[in-house]
């Protein structure tokens, strides 16, 4: 199951509940959709009622959860959703856990070292490689930087930028 989101608190008396978000797609939370609560690590299948923002953070209520004494016991579960319900991204697009756990490669074949978080401060994306020794690796995710990713090798090819390896 992928993470799309935590219940942070309750909102209101009529079961709505406050959604950080982690998930750019917007039809995540659209009525209908299907999520799933993990509660006491057990998923239970929720269908969304209404959806709206409010201060940043998505506001939901569920299907048949229509009061607050219902939902109080979500505060602090993540949501999440199957593998099948991911949606299909275009070419050169990558989910993040497609991206965390691969190995990084300079263009003349030398490990740098495995991506295991990714940043997204701005205009694009960074990766943090750990490296086996030394301190982490700061990786943009841009063209002149990132020559080649395989997701399926769990590779990625990069040209260093002047000072990275520094």
């Amino acid at each position: 199951m992928f993470n799309i989101g935590k219940i942070v608190n309750t909102h209101g008396i009529k079961g709505e509940v406050k959604v950080m978000r982690i998930s750019d797609f917007e039809e995540r939370f659209e009525p209908g959709e299907t999520v799933y609560v993990i509660k006491d690590e057990q998923p239970i299948e929720l269908t969304i009622a209404t959806h709206r923002m409010h201060k940043g953070f998505d506001l939901v209520q569920f299907k048949g959860y229509d009061n607050i004494n219902k939902v109080e016991s979500f505060k602090g579960c993540k949501l999440k959703i199957y593998e099948g319900q991911l949606t299909d991204l275009a070419e050169d697009e990558y989910y993040y856990h497609e991206i965390i756990g691969c190995e990084v490669f300079t263009n003349d074949d030398r490990s740098l070292g495995e991506i295991k978080e990714i940043l997204s401060p701005g205009a694009n994306d960074v990766w943090v490689v750990k490296q086996a020794k030394g301190k982490d690796l700061l990786i943009p995710y841009i063209d002149d930087v990132v020559l080649e990713i395989d997701t399926a090798e769990k590779k990625v090819v990069i040209e260093p930028m002047e000072g990275l390896l520094d």
